[in-house]
């Protein structure tokens, strides 16, 4: 391609591939070398995952947590693809995707999202509820409607998963069912959050404890059925009457991330340079749970979401500094803090020297998500609507 027509290709709207183009999009390029953008994803929407949960209770609405790729694109030069990828050729950098288009590419970034596994366990794939995208929402809150509106007396309801999604999740519905739900939280370690600071985890149990949240700690689950799940503890098998599970466990890689002729590790992660570059394929570029990433100082990345915020910024300056004959820049990780909702109005907090929790911790997580939306645009239409939302359901009662 001629240097007019450079064109980056960037395969997944996480918060990897679509921070990626927005930032590409906001760098000086000269008049001349200003590439072409394209950001494919099987959605239509950009989901802001930290927020998912606030969908549970209403606290927020959809158009605010998972806003459509075409609306936060508009005006940014970036062109939008909705397909799934089928095939990637590293060599040519070019991409199939499963409706028979193809796209090529001078720089190609992959920041293909993970995937929820719902194979480890007999059940879990027909009955069990994954919470990862916006349709799982949709279809988690169905089977909520039906079981609140049944002649139940007690919503039996277990959370498989003692990470973050899955106590954070059972304090929202806790919230949301109150005294109808009867909630177990199933964890195959010996304490929840196992990553976390104690602070954050002391405030974890609190908030479980005084919700009625029973934990199964060293709990295998061995099978689920329409109506059951069955407990491994310590030898013993126990089958319990349950009305929903859900299934937070796990992150599975793409398979077509996992096909492609990469250093990888055990769990299919590709091994990628400091500069964010594919081993042995400089002008592939990856970033996300797909990666199996060390920063510049050696330590090994998490997988979260703030990563992939930082990995963002620096992929897209250093596609620009490899379009323009500069340096490329390794990558830096810095931990910022670990925010948790545990339940409607209550969070905790704990980094860069700061602990909080209850309301203000809710208050510091709302302000510094909102900070974090994609684009300026999307910050003040959120944030006009936080400020007002009150006002108007007080008018309306």
């Amino acid at each position: 391609m001629s240097e007019k027509s450079t064109r980056i290709c960037i395969l997944g709207g996480g918060f990897g591939g679509l921070y990626t183009a927005l930032r590409l999009s906001q760098l000086p390029w000269e008049r001349e070398q200003k590439p072409e953008i394209i950001l494919v994803d099987q959605g239509d929407r950009f989901v802001f995952s930290p927020l998912l949960y606030e969908l549970l209770t209403g606290e927020m609405q959809v158009w605010e947590v998972a806003p459509t790729f075409v609306e936060l694109l508009a005006g940014s030069g970036v062109r939008f693809y909705q397909g799934v990828v089928s095939g990637i050729d590293m060599e040519q950098l070019r991409v199939e995707l499963e409706d028979g288009r193809e796209i090529a590419s001078d720089r190609l970034v992959l920041a293909l999202g993970g995937e929820t596994p719902l194979d480890l366990v007999p059940g879990a794939k027909s009955y069990a509820y994954p919470f990862r995208t916006v349709t799982d929402v949709y279809r988690l809150e169905e089977r909520l409607r039906v079981l609140e509106e049944s002649d139940l007396e007690k919503i039996r309801v277990a959370i498989v998963g003692g990470g973050y999604s899955g106590v954070e999740l059972a304090c929202k519905l806790a919230d949301r069912m109150s005294t109808r739900g009867r909630f177990r939280l199933v964890e195959m370690g010996n304490q929840i959050l196992g990553n976390s600071p104690d602070f954050n985890r002391e405030a974890a149990k609190k908030a479980l404890e005084s919700r009625g949240i029973f934990l199964d700690l060293e709990t295998k689950v061995e099978d689920i059925t329409s109506d059951s799940i069955s407990l491994e503890y310590k030898g013993t098998i126990d089958t319990i009457p349950v009305d929903l599970v859900i299934w937070t466990v796990g992150t599975r890689i793409n398979p077509v991330i996992k096909s492609l002729p990469v250093k990888q590790n055990s769990r299919g992660q590709i091994t990628i340079t400091e500069t964010l570059q594919v081993v042995d394929y400089p002008q592939i570029f990856a970033l996300g749970d797909i990666t199996d990433c060390r920063d510049v100082t050696g330590a090994q990345v998490p997988s979260t979401a703030q990563a992939a915020f930082q990995q963002a910024d620096y992929t897209a300056w250093n596609i620009w500094a490899s379009l323009s004959t500069r340096p490329l820049l390794p990558f830096r990780y810095q931990y910022l803090g670990e925010m948790l909702a545990l339940g409607v109005d209550n969070a905790t907090l704990a980094g860069l020297g700061v602990k909080l929790e209850g309301s203000v911790a809710y208050l510091a997580r709302r302000l510094a998500y909102l900070y974090r939306l994609p684009t300026l645009d999307h910050q003040l239409k959120v944030g006009f609507n936080w400020l007002t939302r009150p006002i108007i359901d007080a008018l309306s009662k």
